[in-house]
Formats: structure tokens, sequence, C-alpha cells
């Protein structure tokens, strides 16, 4: 069995975590108000991991720049998505290419992966996102415009701060 690492780090919102196994994100938290609760988040449902502080130092680095308002690309982080289907993958593989400061509905998501019929369950696939920031979930709208939801912790009210953050980075 591979060895998951984690670590959980500063930035200027909060506490944010991330996990990998090997040279592959598989897991993160967007920030939380202390170490411990990032910690409990990051590592639900996973029975074994080694804190690794200097685990993905340069992507850090990023994502405390995002936070403090700086035009930051995730696109070349490798990533591991198990679990999901054929469909989930697609979609959140189609859902990463969405560009900074930019948002798109469910609808335009499904058929930017080839399912142009399935809003629905981009949407569901979208709410199990396990790497947000890193996957933009947060970029995806309902079709009028609305928020739509936002699985992670903080919900609505995180996903329009992030919106507005990249609006004035942009």
């Amino acid at each position: 069995m591979l060895a998951i690492k984690y670590t959980i780090f500063e930035t200027k919102w909060g506490y944010f975590g991330l996990a990998s196994i090997e040279n592959a994100l598989i897991r993160t938290v967007l920030p939380l108000t202390s170490r411990e609760k990032a910690k409990n988040h990051l590592l639900k449902n996973i029975s074994a991991a080694d804190y690794d502080r200097h685990l993905f130092s340069r992507l850090q680095k990023q994502i405390i720049a995002y936070f403090e308002g700086n035009y930051v690309n995730f696109t070349n982080i490798p990533l591991m998505l198990t679990g999901f289907s054929k469909f989930g993958t697609s979609i959140l593989t189609a859902c990463r290419d969405i560009t900074f400061g930019q948002t798109i509905s469910y609808r335009q998501l499904a058929s930017k992966a080839g399912h142009p019929d399935a809003a629905r369950p981009t949407g569901s696939v979208v709410a199990q996102n396990p790497i947000p920031l890193i996957i933009p979930c947060h970029r995806v709208l309902r079709s009028d415009g609305s928020m739509g939801g936002f699985s992670a912790p903080c919900g609505i009210t995180l996903k329009k701060r992030l919106l507005t953050l990249e609006k004035q980075t942009t």
C-alpha cells in the first residue's frame, strides 16, 4: 500500500491542507480557522498519513500567493483521482481547465466534458471534488448565474469570496 503524506500550512485566509500519494495530489482542504480543523477535514476517512512539512512546497507558495490576491495557475499540478467513474473523471478534468477569474455553468461544464445532457449529474460530481481550488469547482455556477451549491466548509459564503478574489485579481 502506498503511503499517504499530508501537510497543513497557513494562508491569509486560514489553514490549508494538502494530501498526496507518491507525487500526486489526492485531496485538499480549503482554509479553515485552525490547524486541527484543517487536519481533521483533510484526513477524514484516511486511516494513516505521515506529516511532511515540505510536501508540494512550490504549490504551498502558490496557494499562499493565491489567497494574497495573486494570479495563480494550478493546471500543472499532478493529481490522482481515485474512486470516480469515467464520467466523473471527465467532469473533474474539464473543471480543472476553467480559467482563473472565469465562471461557467454546470451545463457548459458537462458539454465541455463531452456530456451535453448531463448538467445534474455534473453537479453531483463537482460536489464530490476532493481537490478544491486546484480543481476550481468554485467557478461553476447555475445556468441563471446563481451560485448553486458548494460542499466545502463555509459553503456558498466561501465560494463567493473565492470568486470575488479572482475578479479583483484579473
